[in-house]
């Protein structure tokens, strides 16, 4: 086994580092922000996969392109409801949920 290069940080050391441990507020804050990003994120691919524009799948939903390039760059939180909307309606899927205590 190699031995741990001491000028590399692994991701885990570096969010232990600058955001604290878990459960501490400043942690808990990160983490949150980081499912905004996620979902963000799998919008986009998933309406990518789907072949659709941002200007299609808002017409698709009756938003608008921006309300979409928003939610997918996580500049704008999207209401539960109308994620719901956008995966159903605007890319024919199932949106699931799920937490964890």
């Amino acid at each position: 086994m190699k031995a741990k290069d001491p000028d590399i940080t692994t991701l885990d050391e570096f969010v232990e580092e600058y955001y604290g441990a878990v459960g501490t507020p400043k942690r808990d804050a990160l983490e949150a922000r980081f499912e905004y990003f996620k979902a963000g994120f799998l919008l986009q691919e998933a309406r990518r996969a789907k072949g659709l524009t941002q200007e299609e799948l808002a017409a698709k939903v009756g938003t608008t392109k921006s309300y979409i390039s928003k939610i997918e760059n996580n500049i704008k939180e999207a209401r539960l409801s109308t994620l719901q909307r956008i995966v159903e309606v605007g890319l024919g899927g199932h949106l699931e949920l799920s937490i964890r205590l």
